[in-house]
């Protein structure tokens, strides 16, 4: 529950005491303290209500012990109903929950006083409710290396007064690119989980479409941000036959697509013609194919590969390459693609990645060379940190056995 709510929480106390470090250890206080009477007196009716009433009376708590108790009384109110956030200029109002506290939380964490890679790695931590072993690994760094990341991140926030709201005006255009790159990354948290038991987070890609959804409300005009919420929208369509009833993944040649979500797949379209060229629009664009095809036969396997030829261009990368080198499979045969997958196998940031030693078994096995084939196949489940997946890749291992 903690897990779901705790972004929540953190904006909803950050607004009191605006600060996104106290707000965080205020919303940790109010776990500790569910994990102390809960065992007593019940789990709540209302688990994610007692634990935000909680945070904000210790937020309360605290603003009185400040020298600032009247003016910030004032601000709070004296009682725990959720209030209006301050006041907008009255063109930048929006029906669509522009002053939600979620997003107010997102543009402080991507605040300019910040580093990119301080600001991804701290939203991913405050709104996604990622572990620092999850963003490690999100990053291809080291954990200790994010954790004094994210430390600092708040310290610097603290020391800069950065005010808890959302921007307008040039501030907000040119905070934009980061939000962008934020809710792409905690979506794909929730979308395919770096670890743990499950393979997908539903709840973690909610909160980053519907962020995706407002800023497109919000910026109209922008191509890359409704690229963002189509992408969003085509992924989202498919979480429900990803896994299995025992939530085992369910590879997309196997997925139902009767029980693909229609309406997300026509709202993604809609967003798709507002969207530009940039890497967003294009990665929305191929999973508009994917929506296109009712089976997996009919997959524009060309296209497919011809826009990810586009996107590496803007964006050089070993896992774009990667996701072309399997559109070219699709669309040439796995001997045009295993070259290229070899090729990428001294990329120094795909070492650890296991998604390459199983591109690389699936073409083996495609070309019948099932001894290595099964050895890329346990590489892959060794190198992998999420359960359900380990299990795919030595499942297809052990099919491969003698």
């Amino acid at each position: 529950m903690f897990r779901i709510e705790s972004a929540r929480i953190i904006a909803g106390v950050a607004r009191i005491v605006r600060d996104v470090g106290i707000a965080e250890e205020l919303a940790q206080d109010a776990l500790v303290a569910a994990l102390e009477q809960w065992p007593r007196s019940g789990v709540p009716d209302k688990p994610g209500a007692w634990l935000m009433a909680t945070a904000k009376h210790r937020a309360i708590d605290l603003v009185r012990r400040k020298e600032a108790y009247a003016r910030k009384l004032a601000e709070v109110g004296r009682t725990l109903e959720d209030q209006a956030p301050p006041a907008e200029p009255a063109e930048l109002a929006d029906p669509e929950g522009i002053d939600d506290d979620l997003l107010r939380l997102i543009f402080t964490a991507c605040h300019p006083v910040l580093p990119t890679e301080a600001r991804i790695a701290l939203t991913l931590r405050l709104v996604g409710g990622l572990t620092t072993p999850e963003i490690a690994r999100a990053f291809l760094t080291s954990e200790p290396t994010t954790a004094q990341r994210i430390v600092r991140a708040k310290r610097a926030l603290a020391k800069a007064s950065v005010p808890f709201e959302v921007p307008y005006g040039a501030d907000r255009e040119q905070r934009l690119a980061s939000v962008l790159e934020v809710i792409y990354l905690v979506f794909n948290e929730g979308y395919s989980a770096t670890a743990g038991d499950d393979l997908v987070r539903p709840a973690l890609c909610e909160d980053a479409l519907r962020l995706a959804r407002v800023l497109a409300a919000l910026m109209p005009k922008e191509p890359e941000v409704h690229g963002l919420a189509a992408l969003l929208e085509f992924q989202a369509s498919r979480i429900a036959t990803r896994t299995g009833p025992g939530g085992e993944p369910v590879l997309l040649a196997d997925q139902n697509r009767s029980k693909w979500n229609r309406l997300l797949i026509r709202r993604g379209v809609e967003a798709l013609h507002h969207a530009g060229t940039g890497p967003y629009s294009l990665q929305a664009a191929i999973a508009g194919c994917h929506a296109d095809a009712l089976r997996y036969e009919e997959t524009d396997w060309p296209t497919i590969a011809a826009l990810y030829g586009r996107l590496v261009l803007l964006v050089p990368s070993p896992v774009i390459e990667l996701n072309r080198a399997v559109a070219v499979s699709m669309a040439e045969g796995p001997e045009a693609a295993l070259p290229l997958v070899d090729a990428l196998a001294a990329e120094p940031a795909l070492r650890a990645y296991h998604l390459l030693p199983s591109v690389r078994g699936d073409l083996l096995e495609r070309l019948g060379r099932r001894t290595e084939a099964r050895a890329e196949f346990e590489r892959a489940a060794s190198l992998t940190r999420n359960a359900r997946e380990r299990d795919l890749l030595r499942g297809r291992a052990a099919r491969l056995d003698g």
